[in-house]
């Protein structure tokens, strides 16, 4: 964790101030006065505040990790742009140092992951986790029988993205109707889902994330609305 963002989940301070604080040569970490906010600190270390009278040790918060239900004309960013970011909708203290573990786009809708932990979250967004994903995909054209097993195909051996040098990954298709299907990724390129499809001659009208890694989306959730992980979920990403 940066030692900025340690000593923000250890204090009242903001991002900036933090970094005033650590300019000022008041923090150490292990007993060395350390100013370069980018420092990487871990558990192990001890980080101190002098404050001109006596000397505290610092403590971060428990680390929190929430799913929510994303509506749809949202954005997975910590700034509103042309859209609202999520993180409105999640009434806790500093809910804006939290950080969304994989991003959607603002017309998706579904599951998505809400921390303030950068180890857990890297478990999930990293390429080299494989962390599956799943969708439930709407399309513009209909899946008629004669097409199936060669989309089926296509999905398991890797599909040719515009711009892209390699396949994608193998991915999981199952056709539940002509016009939906549920699609499993490892990967998360830029707008993945809907390029794969227009790469095989249909189009994507709506998509719902339901399921990362073990996680399920909770039914219990309605658009908007969120909770705190079990202990079991959070487990499930380490």
């Amino acid at each position: 964790m940066r030692l900025d963002k340690f000593i923000c989940k250890s204090t009242e301070l903001t991002r900036t101030e933090a970094k005033k604080l650590l300019k000022s040569g008041v923090v150490k970490v292990n007993d060395v006065v350390i100013k370069d906010p980018s420092t990487q600190v871990h558990e192990n270390n001890t980080i101190t505040l002098n404050n001109g009278a006596s000397e505290q040790t610092l403590s971060a918060r428990t680390s929190r990790y929430i799913m929510m239900h994303k509506p749809k004309n949202t954005i997975c960013s910590n700034v509103d742009e042309i859209y609202p970011s999520l993180l409105h909708y999640i009434d806790l203290d500093k809910a804006f140092d939290l950080h969304i573990a994989g991003r959607l786009d603002a017309d998706t809708t579904g599951l998505v992951l809400i921390t303030d932990d950068g180890r857990w979250s890297h478990n999930i967004i990293s390429p080299k986790k494989d962390c599956p994903k799943t969708y439930r995909v709407q399309l513009r054209d209909k899946i008629t029988q004669d097409k199936q097993q060669t989309l089926l195909q296509q999905f398991t051996q890797g599909i040719q993205l515009q711009g892209e040098k390699e396949l994608t990954k193998p991915a999981i298709l199952k056709i539940n109707t002509e016009n939906e299907v549920l699609l499993t990724i490892t990967e998360g390129k830029y707008h993945q889902v809907k390029r794969m499809f227009a790469a095989v001659g249909n189009k994507v009208v709506g998509l719902h994330r339901e399921q990362i890694g073990t996680i399920k989306l909770d039914d219990e959730l309605s658009s908007g609305q969120w909770r705190f992980l079990s202990p079991e979920e959070v487990i499930s990403c380490k």
